[in-house]
């Protein structure tokens, strides 16, 4: 497909009540067209297989829709993986709120099988000082690094993560609960330390108070000792939390 057939498929996806939806929780997002991501994942599947690596330099970039496109495509590309590392690098810095940068991490399942090469790729973004690089290393850790094999090398990774900016701030919470959702006995004793910021130490409980894998005696107590740190933080005159 050409640029202008791009478009065309895009716009016919498009569902005004999706768009309002979308614009509700991105605000200050680029052109919204409204497509919802099942919809985007099929034209992904069928620019990938036909159009294969051509179709990048086709989608348009003009809409939030466009971007997320261009990033599912690149998961379902067949290349090697030093080809695909390489045109997510050139993706990243079109990161520019979660939505992208989240959809666009489930996409690359390669991951599963390249999580040597992987790993090494991610650690500059870790160590970024852009948000949305930020976050990106995060959420791929928390996709495809958290299991016995990888967890305790997540959680060290995880702790040496300098977020400033919000998103990316609230991608680290969110992977260092995934890790204690993983495995409670491991990540407790880090949380019981409290070594991350303040702030991104009380999400990351929350975010492990509302899971609902959890059982109601790990919720009580996970709650009581995000009250005892957040008062610690009060006392000692660090506000900067949740």
């Amino acid at each position: 497909m050409n640029r202008e057939q791009i478009q065309r498929e895009l716009e016919q996806r498009a569902e005004e009540a999706y768009r309002n939806f979308s614009a509700g929780l991105l605000p200050g997002v680029r052109r919204i067209l409204g497509v919802r991501l099942p919809a985007l994942r099929a034209l992904a599947k069928q620019l990938a297989r036909t159009d294969g690596k051509e179709s990048l330099s086709q989608i348009p970039e003009d809409s939030l829709e466009g971007i997320m496109l261009q990033g599912m495509v690149i998961g379902y590309l067949r290349c090697p993986a030093e080809e695909r590392l390489a045109l997510i690098q050139d993706f990243v810095p079109k990161i520019d709120n979660w939505s992208v940068c989240d959809s666009f991490c489930v996409g690359l399942k390669f991951a599963k099988a390249e999580k040597d090469k992987v790993w090494t790729f991610l650690q500059p973004y870790l160590h970024s000082d852009r948000e949305f690089a930020q976050r990106f290393g995060c959420v791929m850790l928390l996709n495809y690094y958290i299991d016995d094999a990888w967890l305790s090398r997540t959680v060290e990774a995880l702790l040496q993560v300098n977020a400033k900016e919000y998103y990316a701030k609230m991608a680290l919470a969110w992977a260092m609960a995934e890790c204690y959702l993983q495995d409670p006995a491991a990540v407790l004793p880090i949380l019981q330390q409290n070594l991350l910021a303040p702030d991104v130490q009380q999400k990351a409980l929350q975010k492990i108070i509302e899971s609902r894998t959890i059982t109601p005696k790990v919720r009580e107590e996970i709650r009581a000792l995000k009250q005892e740190q957040r008062e610690r933080a009060a006392k000692t005159g660090d506000q900067n939390s949740l």
